[in-house]
């Protein structure tokens, strides 16, 4: 097999192809041939030890992928050979074959490429768990999504917009904006790229109003972090929830007497804890997103495709914020 290692800890171009030796699944794991592997932000960030997960060098990065059953343990139920599957790796997914634990695997539907099989999960399982499950977002409800051009972000939209809500997209230009309109956003707003300054933020505050209407949003999706979070913040609606979603702009400082002032929440969303956690509302949910793409509501949306090779540039890519809904690595 070959995988793009991590072999020290740096960035995009430390990352390494090589041949390793083909794993074998012990009696609960299977094999899979790998036909695609997603490119998500937390990739950007294990390949320096920034990421909460820390595993042993040589490793390869890729936390989702898509391919063929080709070996099963021997107390494997409900997967066999052949089998057309996703899984959650956590990393490694950026080689030609992975071994996963078989509760980490799913069946896909024979109509779904592997290429968006690949961005599936991890996008839309975070959204849904943040829009349904910490958000409980309501027909009619005003939906603010920071980062909105971004994997996590598209998929915030297709689902706010599923869900009932008036979705607003916020992003850096108007070539994402467009994107998003393109998604079904009822309306962007481009926010600045420094937003380090106090005026900046006063009229990020003053566009959200004005396109949420003088309450402020419902729900506002964080996907940036940074200094966008308290002019955000500061725009919300009475009772609004606030969800913390990712921070590739930094771990914000929010004054919690907002919290007081707006009889706010401020909520956490992890997913991957909340799918041990919570294993069966977690099932749920990814039966719920299997309907809705099966009825053409969601679709990830892949704006470029890397072969295993250029997975260090796939990944330089996402790391400079360029973007437009997903990337993957394929192996063929």
């Amino acid at each position: 097999m070959k995988a793009m290692l991590s072999k020290e800890v740096g960035g995009p171009e430390t990352l390494v192809l090589e041949e390793r030796p083909m794993p074998e699944p012990d009696k609960t794991q299977v094999r899979i041939k790998v036909h695609a592997a997603g490119v998500n932000f937390p990739d950007t960030l294990i390949i320096r030890d920034m990421y909460q997960m820390k595993p042993p060098r040589p490793f390869a990065p890729g936390g989702e992928i898509a391919g063929i059953v080709d070996a099963v343990g021997e107390n494997i139920n409900g997967l066999k050979v052949g089998d057309r599957v996703l899984g959650m790796s956590g990393f490694g997914g950026f080689a030609t074959h992975v071994v996963l634990d078989g509760m980490k695997v799913v069946k896909i539907p024979d109509e779904m490429p592997f290429d968006e099989a690949a961005c599936f999960m991890l996008t839309y399982g975070t959204s849904c768990h943040a829009l349904k499950d910490r958000a409980t977002v309501l027909q009619g409800e005003t939906l603010l999504i920071l980062g909105a051009a971004g994997g996590v972000g598209a998929a915030a939209i297709e689902l706010g917009k599923a869900a009932g809500a008036k979705v607003i997209a916020a992003v850096s230009s108007e070539e994402k904006a467009q994107f998003c309109r393109d998604l079904g956003a009822d309306q962007t707003l481009i926010y600045a790229r420094d937003m380090s300054d106090r005026a900046a933020q006063k009229a990020f505050s003053s566009q959200i109003k004005e396109l949420s209407g003088e309450d402020g949003a419902d729900v506002i999706y964080d996907a940036v972090g940074g200094d966008y979070a308290e002019p955000a913040l500061r725009a919300m609606a009475w009772n609004g929830r606030y969800l913390v979603v990712g921070f590739p702009a930094g771990i914000p400082k929010i004054p919690l007497n907002l919290t007081l002032l707006k009889g706010c929440q401020i909520v956490g969303v992890f997913w991957g804890a909340h799918t041990m956690h919570e294993p069966g509302k977690h099932a749920e949910n990814i039966r719920d997103l299997f309907k809705l793409y099966a009825a053409g509501m969601i679709k990830p949306r892949i704006s470029a495709r890397y072969p295993l090779e250029k997975a260090g540039d796939a990944l330089q890519l996402l790391s400079d914020r360029k973007v437009l809904g997903k990337v993957v690595v394929t192996m063929s």
